[in-house]
């Protein structure tokens, strides 16, 4: 979205879409799933993981940190990742006010 449009909506409701754009590639969700199932940082094991070049990986990697659903730390040449688990509490709190509003909602409309 452009800059001038994204200017048209609240900056809740950006930070939000900048969210949930960031769980839109499915390289993005593998790297997720292996941060919870690794349950501790990572550093640079990824590309035996996914059939990702370490130049797209590292692409992704930005995209996450950038929507704040991961959190680095650079040590020498390596850098270390981990969930950021309160972007996590924040999606589930979204979505649980959808679902409440849905639920107040009970006339079907469609």
């Amino acid at each position: 979205m452009g800059a001038s449009k994204s200017e048209q909506f609240t900056s809740e409701q950006n930070d939000i879409s900048q969210l949930f754009k960031a769980f839109g590639h499915p390289a993005r969700i593998a790297i997720i799933q292996h941060l919870m199932n690794t349950k501790s940082c990572i550093c640079n094991d990824l590309v035996g993981t996914l059939p990702l070049s370490q130049a797209t990986i590292s692409q992704h990697l930005r995209e996450l940190k950038d929507a704040e659903i991961i959190k680095g730390t650079i040590e020498g040449t390596s850098v270390c990742y981990c969930l950021n688990l309160k972007v996590f509490e924040t999606m589930i709190n979204t979505l649980q006010a959808f679902k409440e509003l849905d639920q107040k909602n009970t006339k079907d409309c469609c």
